[in-house]
């Protein structure tokens, strides 16, 4: 039988945190090889600065919601008792520490960006993840998310400025689809958040549709002009596959997301450099 994953494995939310650094190591790296600059410390630094972010983030939310999930998760690391409280502020502090420090290396403005990214992340779990307005973080972390690599890397944030409104649309579905994992728990802890509002069913084929047209309208058009690549469309087609997948199940939707995600994100910077 196979171990369950440490307590402060599991307190940062391991999946999204892997794919977000996935992300930006295969981000930077293309970026960094197009336009000349060696995949050197500063990727290294700014693939940890990401890391760190995620660390913190997935610690945070696990703290301000440790009062819920004792009632509706109560096999959480906070409240099965794995971990303590002081030991998930350790945890936090040291993802922060690293993300602060890592970025200070870079230069102000990825430093400013990360604080921008984190303290977005930091607003959602206090507050904003049981409100309509749910979604705004995963718009604005997400849509800083590239062009802190572009400057975490030393490249000209141009580069990456076409991409940040393709973000918005998948931010969104991501977010549904990650809440609509916790449908029940949510809604028993009196939550208001977006996927409550419009309901399990249409939150599902919004994130699932936003999702397919992200996938579509970016590969469709990339074809059109002339820049897919066979490792691109090769890509693009395992993110559609995993999406559509996805779709048979809420958990298998948010993985497949994810996949999509990480595929996607390789496939555009191929195409457009």
């Amino acid at each position: 039988m196979m171990r369950p994953m440490p307590a402060a494995i599991r307190l940062i939310h391991p999946a999204p945190a892997l794919a977000v650094v996935i992300v930006t190591a295969a981000l930077g790296a293309i970026l960094a090889s197009q336009a000349g600059v060696p995949i050197g410390e500063r990727w290294l630094l700014t693939v940890l600065a990401v890391a760190g972010s995620q660390v913190f983030t997935g610690a945070t939310n696990d703290i301000a919601d440790r009062f819920r999930d004792a009632t509706v998760r109560p096999e959480k690391p906070l409240p099965a008792g794995e971990l303590s409280l002081n030991a998930a502020a350790w945890i936090a502090s040291i993802g922060l520490a690293v993300q602060l420090v890592a970025s200070l290396r870079t230069g102000t403005l990825p430093l400013a960006l990360g604080v921008l990214a984190s303290g977005s992340a930091l607003a959602y779990n206090l507050f904003l993840s049981r409100t309509p307005l749910s979604p705004l973080p995963y718009l604005i972390s997400f849509g800083l998310l590239p062009v802190w690599i572009a400057a975490g890397i030393g490249i000209p944030i141009e580069r990456v400025l076409p991409a940040i409104p393709l973000v918005a649309p998948f931010a969104m579905a991501a977010h549904l689809a990650n809440t609509l994992r916790d449908f029940e728990a949510d809604a028993a802890g009196a939550s208001r958040s977006l996927a409550q509002v419009l309901g399990r069913r249409a939150s599902r084929l919004l994130a699932a549709g936003l999702t397919l047209a992200v996938g579509l309208g970016v590969g469709g058009a990339l074809l059109v002009g002339g820049r897919a690549t066979p490792a691109s469309v090769g890509l693009g087609v395992t993110g559609l596959v995993a999406v559509a997948l996805g779709t048979s199940t809420e958990r298998r939707l948010w993985y497949g997301i994810l996949l999509a995600a990480v595929c996607w994100t390789a496939a555009w910077a191929l195409s457009t450099g």
